[in-house]
């Protein structure tokens, strides 16, 4: 079965290592098409504008919202974050695989509007572990650590959710695991 066409979706709680997990997938298969997201929040140091993400004022996603230009969006430690409806759909019907790194409630609005796609939430090895890695990161507020492990908590629970659980222990286990359930390998 081709991969040609197909949503799939990672999420998984902040510092659990998507980022680097879909990098790495990309450098490994550059036909994957990987949805670039809105955001409100500021640009962290070396990120760039519609390459990382796209960033806008909250007035500027606010009437993108009201038009119904996003594929999904969610408020997520006071920034709001959305997934652009129009390139997607216009990669799925030009054959790509895409590929959506998204949060929890993100995930939960397409599951609505492409019950098809595949749905992967990405696990650590333990909560110790994450908060270690978030606050590794260097790049939060003390406040801001908190709010992310708080809404880490809430997203564990709902790993059942998802078509597939991988636990992010060891890069290249997870990344086999990943391409596995994509169909790449």
């Amino acid at each position: 079965m081709s991969t040609s066409g197909k949503l799939t979706l990672i999420t998984g709680p902040s510092g659990v290592g998507k980022g680097t997990l879909v990098n790495q997938l990309l450098e490994r298969h550059p036909k994957i098409w990987l949805s670039v997201s809105a955001t409100t929040r500021s640009p962290r140091q070396g990120e760039q504008d519609g390459i990382n993400y796209f960033f806008h004022s909250r007035a500027g996603f606010e009437a993108l919202v009201a038009e119904g230009g996003f594929l999904e969006w969610a408020e997520f430690a006071g920034n709001c974050y959305g997934t652009p409806r129009r390139p997607v759909e216009q990669q799925m019907a030009g054959g790509r695989p895409v590929l959506l790194e998204i949060e929890l409630e993100g995930a939960r609005q397409v599951r609505r509007s492409f019950p098809d796609g595949f749905q992967i939430f990405l696990a650590p090895p333990s909560f110790e572990e994450l908060e270690r890695r978030i606050r590794g990161r260097g790049t939060d507020s003390e406040e801001a650590i908190e709010r992310r492990l708080i809404r880490a908590q809430e997203e564990l629970k709902a790993q059942h959710e998802f078509d597939a659980v991988v636990t992010n222990d060891d890069l290249e286990s997870a990344l086999q695991q990943v391409e596995t359930l994509m169909e790449l390998s």
